[in-house]
């Protein structure tokens, strides 16, 4: 088949590259984003799918709005039978609809659970034992379209979001070929997500800054859950005061303990060496690995190394 490929982040070229190397499909089309200034230098960066396409001599399209007249006829030259989409934008239906094959998705997580922003994310806040991918075809409705096929990944119980967007990516790119390569043999089959659904659904909202800040009033496991699934970006973080100086702390690892501590929430207890351990609503935590506002990532040791005999709050 003649194929358009869309996407954008890391999370989407293992997809393209397993596509483009070990198919006997043609990818006739790479759609991803504009090229976006970043970082204190406002230097311009390509999106990882970019860099991938363009190493590949991939034809390349970045399309400001996916409306416009001179891309649609763009998409069209290319007479592609199928498009494949992974971590991309919403497309509108006069995209979506122009393959006579369809367009499909790869999303990170066992659908009809996790439809939207961040399923990786918000799998592993609410304490899920697995995930994993799924591809579907694209209809009117985010992440609601007939299901094809999907793969099952475990989650452990120290993993953060970036070991599972890792472990996802990989497994969701042998998904993607076989889907692909089933659509291509006319073996494809697919059901609606409504024969899947069993009690409520768990959304995957867009994560934003109030999602991040640590409540330690929360009991010690859902906090642990929250700093991994956050970890390393965009990571939970916490106001600090040390003696009478106030900043904020990002904290990336976290682990559970078994000491029952008598304190306030938000109290620290520490040896000023090797633990940092804080009284949650319910139990505590300790903390592993951190970074002060304006200051660079470090361990516990070397954050305590620098405020011996100092009074620490987490609040």
């Amino acid at each position: 088949m003649r194929i358009v490929f869309m996407g954008t982040p890391h999370f989407a070229v293992e997809g393209l590259r397993i596509l483009h190397e070990r198919s006997e499909h043609e990818i006739v089309g790479v759609v991803t984003a504009t090229d976006k200034p970043a970082g204190r230098g406002q230097k311009i960066q390509f999106s990882a799918v970019k860099e991938y396409a363009l190493s590949q001599n991939l034809t390349l399209f970045q399309p400001e709005k996916l409306k416009s007249k001179s891309f649609l006829h763009e998409l069209q030259a290319v007479q592609a039978d199928l498009f494949v989409v992974v971590a991309f934008r919403m497309l509108p239906e006069i995209v979506w609809t122009m393959p006579p094959k369809g367009t499909i998705n790869l999303h990170a997580s066992l659908l009809p659970n996790y439809r939207g922003a961040a399923p990786i994310n918000w799998a592993i806040i609410n304490g899920e034992k697995e995930t994993g991918v799924t591809t579907f075809f694209i209809e009117q409705k985010m992440d609601m379209g007939n299901i094809i096929d999907y793969r099952k990944v475990e989650i452990t119980p120290t993993m953060n979001a970036g070991e599972l967007h890792d472990a996802l990516m990989t497994v969701g790119a042998d998904l993607l070929l076989k889907t692909v390569n089933s659509i291509g043999d006319g073996t494809c089959k697919s059901i609606p997500q409504s024969d899947l659904v069993k009690g409520e659904l768990k959304e995957a909202y867009k994560i934003f800054k109030e999602t991040c800040k640590i409540d330690w009033s929360k009991s010690a496991p859902s906090i642990h859950n929250l700093i991994r699934g956050l970890s390393p970006y965009p990571a939970a973080f916490s106001d600090l005061k040390i003696d009478d100086y106030q900043t904020t702390v990002k904290v990336y690892k976290s682990s559970l303990v078994d000491e029952k501590y008598e304190g306030g929430i938000g109290s620290v207890f520490t040896d000023y060496k090797n633990y940092l351990h804080i009284v949650c609503g319910e139990g505590a935590i300790a903390v592993d690995d951190l970074q002060l506002a304006g200051k660079s990532k470090v361990t516990v040791k070397e954050f305590l190394n620098g405020v011996r005999n100092k009074v620490i709050e987490f609040c």
